[in-house]
């Protein structure tokens, strides 16, 4: 397989890497196999729209062009080689349902199709009561006077579809766009529907998944459709990926990382980032379609293409400011809940820094050529390490250790979608038991049995509450929500909680912490007060407490015989 080939009927000039094939002729590309190409009209594993975006609009030297263009397919080529997002197919039949109260519709959709395209179905709004299933499988509930009906199809067109028919996949409006593009992507879905996977996950680091009470789900209420469901009962998820839209908003509000965005993971958006040394990096979604936007792209201003525009979080927001080193820009016409806590967060803690805010938005194209001649690098802001294995709160943790360094900055406040927070223990109160410990998958709260201490790491605490809700003692643990202080003890365990080991009065043996002890014997000592024994086996250990006991029964028995 030829990796990387550019097309373009006009040709260059100026000359690139030879490392990427050029051409001027399309039938140079027929019945050949590439990675990489610059436009849809050669077939290749991924289009990168982007290079002929730099191409069109750079003011780069044509040395610094040469390499940024190569640099470019590189980038395109990491994302493929580490994209996660599985291709998967759904047949789909002829059935389809046509769903509008005005006939006039009605005659519209019907003059646009062959008698044989479709087995067509037809009812009113009206009487549309529920739909459930996706696309290929659509159960459609109805109300045929007063009886519920169901209706098996593939597909669904809804002129002025409501939320009900939006929630799935397999419903199209043409209203959005035209009859006529409805009845072709109809006609393209028919016999196999594919679809890719955009999300993956790990339950084991999921803040909802197995919980007694139900902590987050923020990535349940942010879903726009029926991709991600909860199942309070068990307490787990399902995922539909098939109904996945791929906008990734579910990405960018877990808490803990526990969720990923599948065509570029965080390894994928570490890898990608490396290439944007010294250069301005622009992030354009896919959606916003650069093809046609004419503006100037200054010096060392690079486009970083993404798929989806609500996936990005505070870690990797951070991430590709710091190996930059340069202010990031970030054109979208939308930001998503989670997103657009985190840009808030990072501008605030570059602000605190730098005196400076460290991702310009941009959500036209007006505010784009602003931003791009603003964007500036960020003296003193350069930063990387390896990242390898480390989950998204550690690698935040890491990259904003370095920001803070010696210095106390002040304090951040997070978000409704973002949290960080404090935990907090009445240490006199605290008996040690360690559920908080047990309670927190994201390693903030930890157990050091060298001293006999609870420790604290604040800065990976999403601020859940799993552990206040799960602490057996009253007014011991709280929580100072939404805060993120930026000095250098946020960044270190600290101690919260610390208690000696009581030793068994019969074999001398430490067996739980002075405080637990205590409280037991407290609780249970007048009821023991009449019975020595049994008094004294509040203070000996799990071995010794049924030895004693046992010893004073045949005491007890043996007294009685003489």
């Amino acid at each position: 397989m030829q990796e990387f080939i550019y097309y373009n009927p006009k040709g260059l000039d100026f000359p690139i890497s030879e490392e990427i094939l050029v051409t001027t002729n399309i039938e140079d590309t027929k019945d050949k196999d590439f990675l990489i190409s610059n436009t849809k009209e050669v077939q290749s594993e991924l289009n990168a729209d982007e290079i002929d975006f730099y191409i069109k609009n750079s003011q780069d030297s044509t040395s610094l062009k040469i390499e940024n263009v190569l640099k470019l397919y590189e980038i395109a080529a990491s994302k493929y080689d580490f994209a996660q997002d599985i291709s998967y197919s759904q047949e789909v039949s002829k059935q389809l349902l046509l769903i509008t109260n005005s006939k006039e519709e009605y005659e519209a959709f019907t003059a646009c199709i062959k008698s044989d395209d479709f087995e067509l179905f037809f009812v009113k709004e009206d009487i549309v009561k529920q739909i459930s299933g996706h696309i290929g499988n659509l159960s459609v509930i109805v109300d045929d006077e007063g009886k519920d009906v169901t209706l098996n199809v593939s597909q669904i067109v809804w002129f002025d579809a409501k939320e009900m028919g939006l929630t799935q996949s397999g419903t199209f409006d043409p209203n959005e766009s035209s009859i006529e593009e409805v009845v072709q992507t109809l006609k393209e879905n028919i016999n196999e529907y594919s679809y890719k996977k955009f999300t993956t996950y790990d339950k084991e680091i999921c803040q909802y998944d197995g919980r007694r009470e139900e902590i987050c789900s923020k990535c349940e209420e942010v879903c726009p459709t029926v991709a991600i469901t909860k199942d309070d009962e068990t307490k787990t998820l399902g995922f539909s990926q098939i109904d996945c839209h791929g906008c990734g908003g579910c990405v960018s509000v877990c808490p803990s990382g526990a969720i990923d965005y599948a065509p570029s993971n965080k390894e994928s958006l570490f890898e990608m980032s490396k290439f944007f040394e010294e250069t301005h990096p622009l992030i354009v979604p896919e959606k916003m379609n650069i093809s046609t936007l004419e503006v100037s792209l200054k010096e060392n201003v690079l486009p970083f293409a993404i798929e989806g525009e609500k996936f990005l979080h505070e870690e990797s927001f951070l991430t590709l400011l710091q190996i930059s080193g340069s202010q990031v820009i970030f054109y979208t016409d939308f930001i998503s809940k989670g997103s657009g806590d985190a840009i808030r967060i990072v501008n605030d803690i570059y602000q605190a820094k730098y005196k400076k805010d460290a991702i310009l938005v941009a959500m036209n194209e007006d505010e784009l050529q602003s931003a791009i001649n603003e964007v500036s690098f960020i003296e003193g802001s350069e930063f990387n390490f390896n990242q390898d294995g480390l989950k998204k709160r550690e690698i935040f943790s890491h990259r904003l250790q370095k920001i803070v360094g010696d210095e106390d900055l002040g304090v951040v406040k997070t978000g409704e979608h973002v949290h960080y927070g404090l935990v907090k223990v009445n240490e006199d109160k605290c008996t040690l038991c360690l559920v908080c410990v047990g309670s927190c998958n994201v390693d903030a709260l930890q157990a050091d049995a060298s001293d006999n201490t609870l420790r604290l790491n604040p800065s990976l605490c999403t601020s859940c509450g799993y552990c206040e809700v799960s602490c057996p003692e009253d007014d011991c643990l709280t929580i100072e929500r939404d805060v993120i202080k930026l000095e250098p003890t946020w960044f270190k365990e600290n101690i919260i909680a610390k208690d000696d080991l009581f030793a068994c009065v019969e074999c001398g043996v430490e067996f739980a912490t002075v405080k637990a002890v205590t409280k037991i014997a407290n609780m249970m000592g007048p009821l023991f007060a009449h019975d020595p024994v049994k008094e004294r086996s509040l203070y000996c250990c799990a071995d010794c407490k049924p030895k004693i006991m046992m010893q004073n029964y045949y005491d007890q028995k043996n007294k009685g015989k003489a």
